[in-house]
């Protein structure tokens, strides 16, 4: 177990943007999974920025989103594809084909959520996932109680967060709203995983996940089995470990 702490949110996301940056400079063909979020969303930033100072060669790495809400428009401002189209992968000049999402309708989520995962595999599977961490101990949208062995599926969505995106997006309550997210065992499969949490409403749960049982009721706790994941951390989200 590999755990990074930042002295400020700044170099927080300075290491977090470069371990992206150097997976892809050491692996040229690299299939690298992203994840959105006010964690996610700076790193993000700063990878298109250095980018843009100094280009490098990204025309064959694929990157892909962890989840997906579905039913909603694409083009919504909070839709996992656009967030990362509009925080990272635009400024790379990253092809269609190279940025592998699920779409947000369709008349059957059970063939995405298959599609997606193979559309994964055939480009030989993850070579580096970065998770961001619920305060509930979530990753992507496997909740509390998601099976360690589930494959992609579509998840209910928490509460908080269905009811502002209905609100925003004008959803009517016979729309239902989900999360199609990559299962637990597939982020598992990956290579490589950095776990990125920050800020002071997630010192609890980093705990948990690092130092409490591993359990279905904390999800993250899993990546205590992994044999190469990097927890970075600020001091804010640290303060309660205890070394």
């Amino acid at each position: 177990m590999k755990i990074t702490i930042a002295k400020n949110e700044k170099e927080f996301d300075q290491i977090a943007a470069w371990r992206i940056i150097a997976e892809i400079l050491t692996n040229p063909k690299a299939v690298i999974g992203l994840s959105t979020g006010r964690t996610t969303k700076n790193l993000h930033n700063i990878v298109g920025d250095i980018y843009t100072g100094f280009p490098f060669d990204v025309s064959n790495v694929t990157f892909f989103g962890l989840d997906e809400i579905t039913n909603i428009p694409r083009d919504f401002r909070g839709a996992c594809y656009t967030m990362l189209k509009t925080e990272m992968i635009d400024a790379l000049g990253i092809k269609e084909e190279n940025f592998i999402m699920p779409p947000t309708y369709s008349d059957d989520f059970n063939k995405e959520c298959r599609d997606f995962q193979n559309a994964i595999e055939s480009r030989g599977g993850i070579d580096l996932q970065i998770l961001g961490l619920g305060e509930n101990g979530h990753l992507g949208f496997n909740q509390p109680g998601s099976p360690f062995e589930g494959e992609t599926w579509v998840t209910q969505m928490d509460e908080k967060l269905e009811t502002r995106i209905r609100k925003e997006t004008n959803t009517p309550p016979e729309v239902e709203l989900g999360g199609l997210t990559l299962g637990i065992k597939n982020i598992m499969q990956a290579r490589k995983i950095i776990l990125v949490a920050k800020g002071n409403n997630k010192a609890e749960i980093v705990k948990q996940m690092l130092q409490g049982p591993i359990s279905t009721d904390v999800p993250a706790s899993i990546l205590q089995f992994h044999p190469n994941c990097e927890f970075l951390l600020d001091t804010e989200s640290a303060q309660k470990l205890f070394f």
